[in-house]
């Protein structure tokens, strides 16, 4: 490591103490990502590696450290005291990352496979290394793919177990979290129209179609087409912004 520049050999060192790798395993990791740190990182916990670095009875230990005691599983105060543990508020979108990795089927639960095998397919296995992680963790939110995926998967994830659709309160605090992270200038304006003029629970159709719309429609709807296969209910929030002055109603015909 000595032949490399000071910035590179900084670079091995974060991904040796964060990952456990070897340093020739970080190398080659830094190297193929042409030294990007942070895909280095994807790059490496995207190996098999990765979850052979885990600890299986330090991972059980974590986990019975959370569960219920009346059930095989972690419930809502588990989580807070993991929270808690993490130093994050429960509300933090890095939650929403955290459930993702570990394919979460219900919002505040956690089964003990989604949580042991959603903390090896991120290479982690103690508290120390899970701080280390969050701002990569966080930092996943800012690749468009996997905001789309992510956001997708909280669909499913926030919905009430048995449901098809999500309940409106829970689907507008879903959009103004994600969407802090993503930008929309009119999410509140969708959420008050919704509330004004929808007040019903969200379709997954719905859910899906509005991320389309905020990636594809600039906030002044210059390139919206009337004509468009948009869902219904994304035409009335057209007519919604037009009827209340918040664009031009020119620029939409």
């Amino acid at each position: 490591m000595n032949k490399l520049g000071r910035g590179h050999r900084d670079k091995v060192q974060q991904i040796m103490a964060i990952t456990g790798a070897s340093e020739k395993v970080a190398i080659q990791a830094l190297k193929a990502s042409d030294w990007h740190l942070e895909a280095a990182f994807e790059l490496f916990y995207s190996q098999p590696q990765a979850r052979s670095l885990t600890n299986t009875r330090h991972l059980e230990e974590l986990y019975n450290k959370y569960k219920d005691p009346y059930a095989d599983m972690i419930t809502a105060d588990g989580i807070t005291l993991f929270c808690n543990d993490l130093q994050v508020d429960p509300q933090d979108i890095v939650m929403l990352v955290i459930s993702w990795h570990m394919k979460a089927a219900t919002m505040c639960e956690f089964s003990k496979q989604e949580f042991i095998d959603g903390l090896q397919s991120i290479g982690i296995d103690s508290l120390e290394k899970f701080r280390e992680r969050l701002p990569f963790l966080r930092s996943e939110l800012r690749d468009e793919q996997k905001f789309r995926e992510i956001y997708n998967f909280a669909f499913g994830w926030a919905k009430e177990k048995g449901q098809k659709s999500l309940a409106l309160d829970t689907a507008i605090g879903m959009w103004q979290l994600l969407f802090a992270e993503k930008q929309w200038p009119l999410v509140d304006h969708w959420c008050q129209f919704l509330q004004a003029r929808h007040n019903k629970a969200i379709s997954r159709d719905t859910w899906s179609q509005l991320l389309e719309f905020a990636r594809s429609i600039d906030p002044a709807l210059t390139n919206y087409d009337p004509e468009g296969a948009w869902p219904y209910l994304i035409d009335e929030f057209v007519e919604y912004l037009s009827e209340n002055g918040i664009v031009q109603k020119k620029l939409l015909y």
